[in-house]
C-alpha cells in the first residue's frame, strides 16, 4: 500500500450542506488527491483542501484538448461500511482513454490507495440518506505551459469527491440526431476525454429548444444506426429481449452497462449487443414489439425514455411499471451495492471505517 500524507483543513464545510436536498456536483468534499507527472514519472501523491490551484494560461489542456475523467460512486451500506461500486473496472478505462489521448498512465497503487485514502479522510460526506452515494472524480489534465502543438510533458492527477443525492427525472424524451456527430468509429468516443462532452453541446441545446432531454446518438457515417443516449449508454426490450448497441470504439463502455447486462442474465432475461437501427425501433414502438428503452449510467443507473423523435415523428413507449426489466434491475443494483444482496461478483470493495 502506498504512504499518501494527508493534510486536514481547519474549516470544514460539510455543515453547509442539505444532504437531503442535493443538486449533483453542487458541493466538493472538504479535500482533494493530487499527483503531478514530469521528468517522466510520477510524483508522489497527497491529500489536501480543496480549493484553488495555480496554472499558466498556456496549460496545454485548455489548448489542445488533453483532459480524460472518469465518474464513479462509493456508497454507505446499512452496516455502516462504505462500499466503492466497481473501482478497478473505472481505473482499466480510465487508463485505456489515458492511453488513447497519449497520456502517461496512472499507477493502480496510486489512483486505487489514493481513492480510498481520500474517501476515509471525508468519510463524513458519505451519507446515509435513502438513495445517497459519494461521487468520486478521478481525472487527468496536461499542465505544461506551452503553445507547441505536441504531446504535453508535464500532467496532473486529481481526485475530487461530491455528495449526491437520489436521482429524480422525470422519464426522457429523445430526439434522434441525423446531422450532427459525437463521434465515429476510429476516433475517441470510447475514451472519457473532455472533448467528447464539449462537442455534444450544441445539437443537445437544439434538441432541448425543441422540447426533448437529450439526442439520440447515431452513427457517424449514415446515421442508421444507434450509438448511445445522451452521455449514457442505450438499451431496449425487444419482443422480451435486452437489446444493446454492440461496443465498438465510437461507444463508451460503460461500467453500469456491463452490470446491467450481468444481471439480466441472473434474472433470466436474454441478452443481445448487435447493431440496432433506428428503423427497427420505429417499427418496434410502433407494433408494440419494443415495450422498454432506458439509458444506464453512474449518475442515473437507469434512466426509463418515455419519448423517441424519429424523423419529426413522436413514438411513445409505455411507462415502466414495478416489473418491468429496468425497474428490477436497479433495485437488484441497489441491493448489491447496500450489502442488501449477495455481492457475488465482487463488485464492492468495502472500505472499513
Amino acid at each position: 500500500m502506498t504512504f499518501i500524507p494527508v493534510s486536514r483543513t481547519n474549516a470544514s464545510r460539510i455543515g453547509q450542506v442539505d444532504f437531503k436536498n442535493l443538486e449533483f456536483g453542487l458541493h466538493i468534499s472538504d479535500h482533494m488527491l493530487v499527483a503531478e507527472f514530469s521528468n517522466g514519472m510520477w510524483q508522489d501523491p497527497k491529500i489536501v483542501p480543496y480549493g484553488q490551484m495555480q496554472f499558466f494560461p498556456a496549460m496545454m489542456a485548455l489548448h489542445y484538448g488533453q483532459s480524460v475523467f472518469e465518474g464513479m460512486k462509493a456508497f454507505r451500506m446499512d452496516n455502516g461500511d462504505v462500499s466503492v461500486f466497481r473501482p478497478g473496472t473505472h481505473f482499466e478505462r480510465f487508463n485505456r482513454s489515458l492511453e488513447r489521448m497519449c497520456m502517461p498512465t496512472v499507477p493502480p497503487s496510486m489512483f486505487m490507495d489514493g481513492l480510498f485514502e481520500l474517501i476515509k479522510t471525508d468519510q463524513d460526506w458519505v451519507s446515509g440518506v435513502p438513495g445517497s452515494s459519494l461521487y468520486l472524480r478521478p481525472f487527468s489534465f496536461a499542465s505544461e505551459p506551452r503553445l507547441k502543438i505536441k504531446v504535453a510533458e508535464k500532467y496532473n492527477f486529481i481526485i475530487l469527491t461530491s455528495p449526491a443525492g437520489p436521482y429524480h427525472s422525470k422519464p426522457y424524451r429523445l430526439k434522434v440526431e441525423t446531422e450532427y456527430t459525437r463521434t465515429v468509429e476510429g476516433g475517441t468516443g470510447f475514451a472519457k476525454c473532455a472533448g467528447n462532452y464539449g462537442s455534444s453541446y450544441y445539437p443537445m441545446q437544439l434538441a432541448l429548444k425543441e422540447g426533448y432531454d437529450q439526442v439520440l446518438w447515431t452513427d457517424g457515417k449514415e446515421h442508421r444506426y444507434i450509438d448511445e443516449v445522451g452521455m449514457m449508454n442505450v438499451m431496449f426490450m425487444v419482443n422480451g429481449v435486452l437489446t444493446t448497441p454492440k461496443l465498438n470504439t465510437a461507444i463508451l463502455s460503460g461500467v453500469t452497462r456491463d452490470s446491467v447486462l450481468t444481471l439480466a442474465n441472473d434474472l433470466g432475461v436474454k441478452v443481445e449487443e448487435r447493431r440496432i437501427s433506428v428503423a427497427e425501433i420505429g417499427e418496434g414502438i410502433r407494433s408494440g414489439h419494443v415495450t422498454e428503452a432506458f439509458g444506464t449510467g453512474t449518475a442515473a443507473v437507469v434512466a426509463p425514455v418515455s419519448t423517441i423523435n424519429i424523423e419529426g415523428t413522436d413514438l411513445h413507449i409505455p411507462e415502466p411499471g414495478d416489473g418491468s426489466f429496468q425497474n428490477r434491475v436497479k433495485e437488484k443494483l441497489e441491493r448489491i451495492r447496500l450489502g442488501r444482496e449477495p455481492d457475488k461478483y465482487s463488485w464492492n470493495h468495502i472500505i472499513k471505517i
